[in-house]
């Protein structure tokens, strides 16, 4: 319900994800809950969801229903995480704002006179109006950097793992747009509204079945000691590295 109400007010919403009171149901009769049980989790559009469009914004793809779930999909599914919307972009994804001819504007929900940033405005917008309390969006030069400062949220482009652009079709959930360089390494992170979130987030995707399901990821959990550290560096240290 709130989504639909933030989506009114900002257009941030391109489609609701079919099946989450199924897969609620199912996950109660499961003995492991997972980190991110009961979950609603907010989608980028180019994350690929069974049965849904990942439009990039561009009309040639509106007729191409992905088959399967992309990994970082499966994995969140797996941690009892309910991916119920996919949030709107800009068209083609290399832009900083959030618009496109096919579901338009995105308005920034703290001021409707402003852009949410991109290219994860939608989640940007949806997360910040209070229609989601954790997103998954992607990020080459700023794309979940920028909305996140855009909307007063927090979000994290995480460390790219592997090659430049590795594994497109799992962990980079088949983006609809070639990567722009091959100097550059994109990666889907988390936004939320509180660093917490983004470290729960992070421990529940560096799990067995994500590095069973991508092996271009390195399988090392998530390490919470040292971002509970938290301290800065000393000058001594800044100087040994």
């Amino acid at each position: 319900g709130e989504a639909l109400e933030v989506n009114r007010e900002v257009n941030c919403v391109i489609d609701f994800i079919h099946g989450c009171e199924a897969q609620l149901q199912k996950l109660k009769k499961q003995k492991e809950k997972g980190l991110l049980y009961g979950i609603p989790i907010s989608i980028k559009d180019h994350i690929n969801c069974k049965g849904h469009v990942s439009s990039g914004g561009m009309v040639k793809f509106l007729g191409q229903v992905k088959e399967e779930d992309s990994v970082i999909v499966q994995v969140l599914k797996h941690q009892g995480g309910i991916p119920f919307v996919k949030t709107n972009i800009p068209q083609t994804m290399i832009n900083y704002d959030c618009s496109n001819l096919i579901f338009g504007q995105t308005l920034n929900p703290l001021n409707h006179q402003k852009s949410p940033g991109g290219s994860s405005g939608g989640e940007g917008a949806l997360i910040a109006g209070g229609g989601s309390i954790l997103g998954i969006g992607s990020d080459v030069a700023g794309s979940i950097r920028l909305p996140s400062s855009f909307c007063g949220l927090c979000g994290l482009k995480p460390t790219g793992w592997g090659r430049p652009w590795a594994s497109a079709q799992t962990w980079l959930a088949a983006s609809a747009c070639p990567p722009a360089s091959a100097g550059l390494t994109g990666m889907l992170g988390p936004m939320a509204r509180d660093v917490d979130s983004l470290a729960l987030c992070m421990k529940a995707l560096l799990c067995q079945e994500m590095f069973q399901l991508d092996p271009t990821v390195p399988p090392i959990p998530f390490d919470e000691e040292v971002r509970l550290r938290g301290n800065p560096m000393s000058p001594s240290a800044q100087q040994q590295s």
